[in-house]
């Protein structure tokens, strides 16, 4: 796998799964496995998450036609693996302002990590609220959260939704051909 990666990441398709891993900054490798499943899976497969033969047992049968190379993620699996099931905010929600409250990042549009946008976002949520909160043409802090808020929610549904079409593309049957087109057109 050390191999395979070389530094960099990976995304590995296949019967409307995924594989997606990378090497983080201090050497260790991440790893997910994605894929379409009822929202209670986690909790009710019977799974041990901290047995790794339970694990590789499970990937096995799930993912019967992938190649072997991808025992070795489940393998040497050395923290824990947690199951996370996959929200995305409504496009158009909303909510009133309030002048002692509001939220960012992943608060206040949770989203599928399908396009990378999250910590991105969080931070230029944290920014754009900074510059509402300092900005003179505000009269009262209702009002510049207001503001904030409605630019914010603009902007993270477009994300969002660039996030929502880029999991369906990696969960299609023809998840190869439709991720090297997308990533040809840039």
């Amino acid at each position: 796998i050390n191999a395979l990666l070389n530094g960099g990441k990976v995304m590995a398709f296949g019967n409307s799964k995924c594989l997606l891993g990378g090497q983080k900054g201090n050497g260790d490798l991440g790893f997910y496995a994605s894929f379409k499943t009822d929202e209670s899976w986690a909790t009710n497969n019977g799974l041990d998450y901290g047995n790794k033969t339970q694990l590789l047992n499970w990937f096995k049968r799930e993912y019967p036609e992938w190649s072997n190379v991808w025992y070795e993620i489940f393998e040497n699996i050395n923290a824990p693996v947690i199951p996370r099931p996959i929200y995305c905010m409504p496009f158009d929600q909303n909510w009133k302002a309030l002048s002692n409250l509001t939220m960012l990042g992943d608060a206040a549009h949770a989203m599928p990590p399908f396009a990378g946008e999250g910590a991105n976002m969080a931070m230029l949520d944290a920014l754009e609220l900074s510059e509402c909160l300092t900005a003179d043409k505000h009269h009262t802090v209702q009002e510049a959260i207001s503001f904030y808020e409605t630019e914010m929610r603009k902007r993270a549904a477009v994300a969002a939704k660039d996030s929502v079409e880029n999991g369906e593309r990696m969960h299609s049957d023809t998840a190869l051909h439709e991720m090297l087109t997308m990533f040809g057109q840039h």
